[in-house]
């Protein structure tokens, strides 16, 4: 059995094939997709954009995406409260989910509407970064 050659991304490799997905998942302009960007807000993704830009993600890189790793709605269970808004252990859940990510508007405010926002260009590229590194 011989050892197989990895390909070695670059940040700059990454950064243009995360921002080319989103041109094609999300029919954007490139001109529109910035680091800080959101994803639903800024680049008008929908929940079943969200599938897309991981399968996407998963063929660009050759990476494994597991389901709710990088969009983990699934795990939400209990903590949404009836007024909509996350407890403490769901904002705690928020924060270990999406590592790296500056939560603390969204601690100040935490309505589950809001989360989406979370998710910008940049969260996705360091996702795909992590991935890459493991």
């Amino acid at each position: 059995m011989g050892w197989t050659k990895m390909k070695v991304w670059t940040r700059e490799e990454v950064l243009a094939g995360v921002k080319e997905i989103l041109v094609v998942a999300l029919g954007v302009d490139e001109d529109e997709i910035t680091e800080e960007a959101t994803l639903t807000g800024d680049l008008g993704a929908e929940s079943i954009d969200f599938l897309d830009i991981a399968f996407r993600l998963e063929r660009a890189f050759g990476i494994k995406i597991p389901k709710g790793e990088l969009f983990p709605l699934d795990g939400l269970g209990d903590s949404v409260l009836d007024d909509g808004a996350f407890s403490a252990s769901g904002v705690r859940f928020v924060r270990e989910m999406l590592p790296g990510v500056d939560i603390s508007e969204f601690e100040k405010d935490p309505r589950l509407e809001k989360l989406p926002n979370l998710y910008t260009v940049k969260t996705l590229f360091n996702y795909v970064m992590h991935k890459l590194a493991t």
